[in-house]
């Protein structure tokens, strides 16, 4: 043999031999009490941190602010009506590019849990589903049903392709993947559980796979042979025994949701709870071994429309506000709390001998913006699209329409006085007449009539329906069309023939402003302002009414005086020097134009 062969040769072998280390990657696998990475016991100190709710630019600060509490992994659900906003159309590109998260982490030294699921529940529209299932006949999410199976199977192994590569088994840094999440609460078909499974596993999810749980539910929502997760509880001997119970009288023992606060929404106070209350919790729980992922550690914002809602036959419907604070350990705009320092001084006790935890990474800079005035506008009945013809209303489904607006139009005889009746409105409506509001209608208050008393003549009644957003938990998740579900009445008589049309508001750059002034109309108002520097803001809306906020194209959230949130996070990471733009889509003060932002949120703030 050559000496240049015996090279070629060896080089191959080399490369082979790289390789295979790349593909084998570490090992993560259960013992009969602990988790063991590479052969050696590992206890998961980890927090849940969304990658839609932070902007793309600052998830590598986030994650070093989660290494600098002491967590050495971070959980993430994964959003199938982001990756799959239509029919067959995937996106994972931008704020959506779920794989770069992950591979972020493992660069700042963070191991990941990751929940595609693919039902999320999160607070976030519809847990998660896209919108267009409800338009394919007879399909029924979290079922065997044919239909729903087909969209999951298309839909997972998208998630697949670009995840599966990143599991530890494969060089990666994902520990776990989980199957559904939260199922028995829901249901306890252990055959669609064990369907979830096979799907997975043909996605190319091969390592290894767990549920979870809340205490009442485990039985339901465990699947024999798969380690089972647990929800809400940090007694470590209820912990053990619950867990212990459902997995053949064994372990490991993992508390995949162990919540130091709560999420809130629109109407009610803020939820907070002091810290002290959950060290001793967490100094319980690390001590007796147990694994532990934090919901949430970093709420962050749920931005757009992808807030959700929870109702029950018990309690009215409740749509989620646009802060996802939380009053988590790391605020909405990624600074650390008084929680989070005391959260850090249990888990150093914690770590394993010879490490120290990182320094905490200084606050972001914040700024005040003053006066920015919206000079531009226009009435929502001025920037009108093409409608939609229906003799009776359409709901956004049927629009083929996700979230937003929609605007319903018809023509009726006047002269009259009586009751204007919306069957099933969801959620939220303005009620025009001749071009003018005259009142709102809210199914938070189970407020879908008023009285009107109708000029001489032919009268326009417009009907501006807004989704608060899809409920993600419970029994109603299958009845979550939105818009005018059913029909409108006049005095107990049907209204017919209707034009609608569609306001998305997927992006606001070819929005028209004819500058007329507004009269009691929703309007659309537009300004720019000035920055010579780049800083965290908070636009202050307490003297706005209810509506949405665009900054450089990026849809910041909903406001509403309701509370209790009552500003807007603004990011730095949206901001330029120089000129920058702001959109305001106001729906019941027409005459406001200005406004201000402050150095600080308000999130506690009743009407």
């Amino acid at each position: 043999m050559t000496i240049k062969k015996a090279l070629m040769l060896s080089f191959i072998l080399l490369a082979h031999i790289s390789l295979n280390a790349q593909k084998t990657g570490h090992s993560f696998t259960l013992s009969d009490s602990s988790f063991m990475l590479d052969g050696k016991p590992f206890q998961m100190i980890s927090g849940e941190m969304h990658y839609p709710r932070v902007p793309r630019q600052a998830w590598r600060a986030r994650m070093k602010m989660a290494k600098a509490m002491g967590l050495n992994t971070i959980g993430t659900y994964v959003f199938w009506n982001l990756h799959e906003p239509q029919k067959g159309k995937f996106d994972f590109s931008g704020n959506n590019n779920v794989a770069e998260f992950v591979k972020i982490a493992k660069e700042e030294g963070l191991w990941v849990i990751l929940r595609p699921s693919p039902y999320v529940c999160a607070e976030w529209e519809f847990g998660g589903y896209p919108y267009w299932l409800q338009n394919e006949k007879g399909l029924v999410v979290r079922s065997k049903e044919e239909k729903y199976l087909k969209e999951y199977e298309t839909y997972i192994k998208e998630v697949g392709k670009q995840l599966a590569p990143l599991q530890v088994n494969h060089g990666g840094n994902i520990l776990m993947v989980q199957i559904e999440n939260e199922y028995g609460s829901y249901g306890s078909d252990k055959e669609y559980l064990a369907i979830n499974q096979r799907l997975f596993k043909e996605a190319g999810f091969d390592g290894l796979l767990y549920t979870c749980d809340p205490t009442d539910a485990i039985v339901n929502g465990h699947l024999p042979g798969l380690l089972p997760a647990i929800n809400g509880i940090d007694d470590p001997i209820k912990v053990k025994k619950l867990i212990s119970e459902n997995h053949g009288g064994k372990g490991p023992f993992y508390i995949a949701e162990w919540y130091p606060a709560w999420f809130d929404w629109w109407g009610t106070a803020h939820h907070t709870v002091a810290a002290e209350n959950y060290t001793r919790k967490l100094e319980n729980v690390l001590s007796a071994g147990i694994s532990i992922n934090m919901y949430m550690f970093h709420g962050g914002t749920t931005r757009g429309f992808m807030n959700g809602a929870n109702y029950n036959d018990t309690h009215p419907y409740e749509p989620q506000i646009s802060s996802y604070d939380y009053d988590a350990p790391l605020d909405e705009a990624g600074n650390p709390t008084k929680k989070f320092m005391l959260f850090r001084d249990v888990i150093a006790k914690h770590l394993p001998s010879g490490q120290t935890l990182p320094p905490v990474p200084a606050a972001k800079p914040t700024m005040a913006i003053y006066n920015v005035e919206l000079k531009e506008s226009a009435g929502i009945l001025d920037v009108l699209p093409k409608p939609v013809f229906n003799k009776t209303p359409l709901t956004f489904e049927d629009l083929n329409q996700d979230y937003g607006f929609v605007l319903y139009h018809t023509t009726i005889t006047g002269g009259k006085t009586g009751t204007l009746k919306l069957n099933q409105l969801r959620d939220y409506a303005v009620i025009m007449v001749n071009g003018k509001r005259i009142g709102v209608l809210d199914r938070r208050h189970k407020l879908d009539s008023i009285e009107l008393t109708l000029p001489e003549g032919k009268v326009k009644l417009d009907i501006l329906v807004e989704n608060l957003g899809r409920i993600n938990f419970g029994p109603y998740l299958l009845k979550n069309k939105k818009g005018i579900t059913e029909s409108v009445l006049f005095n107990g008589k049907e209204i017919y023939n209707w034009d609608m049309y569609s306001l998305p508001f997927n992006q606001v750059n070819s929005i028209v402003y004819n500058d007329k002034k507004a009269i009691n109309t929703p309007v659309i108002r537009k300004g720019t302002f000035d920055l010579s520097k780049v800083a965290d803001s908070y636009l202050n809306m307490r003297n706005w009414g209810k509506g949405v906020v665009w900054v450089n194209g990026h849809n910041l959230g909903r406001y509403w005086s309701v509370g209790p949130q009552q500003s807007i996070y603004l990011p730095a990471e949206w901001l330029k020097t120089g000129k920058n733009e702001i959109v305001v889509f106001e729906l019941l003060k027409s005459d406001i134009s200005r406004l201000n932002s402050s150095k600080t949120p308000i999130l506690n703030k009743l009407q």
